[in-house]
């Protein structure tokens, strides 16, 4: 049993060990409590100025960089309209230029057709002097003539030989192509459908590397043999100037046997090669077709099937090599206009790369403050769950101090009298016990008269 003084009334009870432990714990408790408090707001205060430092820093690179890429467009704006200025004062100067060379062409046309009318006059002068000697020339251009006609009756002789000895010739030659292509039918019998496909893709290889590989030393062109994506093309054509590629052609070659049952089209193949195309990042597609022998439209040249895939062409082999070469020159006139694109977009990339670096970052942040912020909520409401629960301690304590008290009281007031009260047995055997004392008591103080 300890005692404690109530600091109040001053007055002294006792509790038992398990009470008094309770009372130091909840003492003990209140102190933690306020000690959190003040822990938890000052961490609150230091992780809200944390976050405001780094939204402020963010804010201020982000302003940074930004007014950065403002300055450089800018200048790209002030070299655009110097550009422009320098290019509409070239137009200008050479209108001027072109109108001068008109004003001298037009000097020089009213000129000559002042001297065409003197001319004319003197032409009409000679022409009646060349009328009177005419005249007197009749008979001997009549005798030139008679001479004439015999040399032209030989030379008709002459050209009728002639004529029969081309026209045997050119039978003979006749007969030779009936048999090269008799021969060559006979081949195309002979050989499987692969074989057909790559006899072509065999002469259009032999072409690039005879009449197109001096010219193009550094050029890629190579069978195309990644089938990774599920298909491939043929040939692959690529070209660079100052290490940028400027040009690259999916070539697609396609030749089939007369005695084919089943006779494909051109538009059969161009879903495929422009699929090809997109996957090995070309940028023109070219089909190159024996099929449909007998169409005008692919006969007459190049076709352009741009209105079915973009930068798509179908053309005979003989416009393999100027196909390609149309295409490289198209491209050169380019390459200046592809590199500052090519540098637009990688300076919009790193803006839209800032960006997006930017946005998660301020995602991830925003996650972590959310995180934090649920959890700071979840010790709160631990911490006032905590505090309901010592509140209840706490007035279950002041429950029992009430009641020791009272009891307290009731054993101050317990007397002798009021347990005897409406007990008479009880008070008979209080009353013998006092008796009993009081003769006790009076028999200690009489006189021993034995000792005198």
């Amino acid at each position: 049993m300890r005692e404690l003084k109530c600091p109040n009334c001053g007055s002294v009870f006792s509790v038992d060990e398990a009470d008094y432990a309770a009372i130091v714990s909840q003492v003990k408790n209140t102190e933690f409590q306020q000690e959190l408090n003040r822990r938890v707001a000052e961490l609150h205060e230091k992780q809200q100025a944390e976050l405001e430092n780094k939204e402020l820093k963010a804010k201020q690179d982000y302003e940074r960089q930004l007014g950065a890429k403002v300055v450089e467009l800018s200048k790209k704006d002030a070299e655009i309209a110097r550009l422009t200025e320098q290019v509409s004062s070239a137009v200008q100067a050479e209108r001027l230029k072109f109108n001068q060379e008109l004003a001298v062409k037009d000097t020089e046309i009213n000129k000559l057709k002042a001297q065409t009318k003197q001319q004319e006059q003197l032409v009409q002068v000679a022409v009646l002097q060349e009328q009177n000697k005419a005249k007197d020339d009749i008979q001997a251009k009549d005798a030139v003539i008679a001479e004439l006609r015999s040399q032209m009756a030989a030379e008709k002789n002459a050209a009728l030989q002639r004529e029969q000895s081309q026209k045997e010739r050119y039978e003979q030659e006749l007969r030779q192509k009936q048999e090269l292509v008799d021969y060559y039918k006979d081949l195309k019998t002979r050989l499987s459908t692969k074989m057909v496909g790559e006899t072509l893709e065999a002469h259009c290889s032999t072409q690039f590397n005879s009449m197109m590989r001096p010219v193009f030393p550094h050029a890629y062109f190579e069978k195309d043999n990644d089938a990774s994506g599920g298909s491939k093309g043929d040939f692959i054509f690529r070209d660079y100037e100052d290490g940028f590629e400027y040009v690259s052609i999916m070539f697609e070659m396609k030749n089939e046997m007369d005695t084919t049952a089943s006779k494909h089209k051109n538009e059969d193949f161009l879903a495929k090669l422009d699929k090809d195309r997109n996957e090995k990042k070309c940028e023109y597609a070219v089909l190159v077709s024996l099929l449909e022998p007998d169409n005008e439209l692919y006969n007459s040249g190049i076709v352009d099937m741009s209105h079915r895939y973009p930068k798509m062409y179908v053309i005979r082999p003989q416009f393999f090599i100027p196909l390609i070469t149309l295409l490289v020159q198209t491209s050169k006139k380019s390459v200046q206009l592809q590199q500052e694109l090519a540098l637009a977009k990688q300076q919009s990339v790193d803006v839209t790369n800032f960006e997006s670096r930017l946005e998660d970052f301020k995602d991830k942040f925003g996650r972590n403050f959310r995180l934090a912020s649920d959890k700071f909520a979840k010790a709160i409401e631990e911490i006032d769950k905590s505090i309901d629960h010592l509140q209840k301690i706490k007035a279950n304590l002041l429950g029992s101090e009430n009641n020791l008290r009272l009891a307290n009281k009731n054993a101050e007031d317990l007397t002798i009298k009021k347990l005897t009260r409406g007990n008479p047995t009880m008070k008979k055997k209080f009353d013998e016990a006092r008796e009993a004392s009081a003769g006790g008591e009076e028999a200690a103080q009489a006189p021993d008269h034995n000792l005198f």
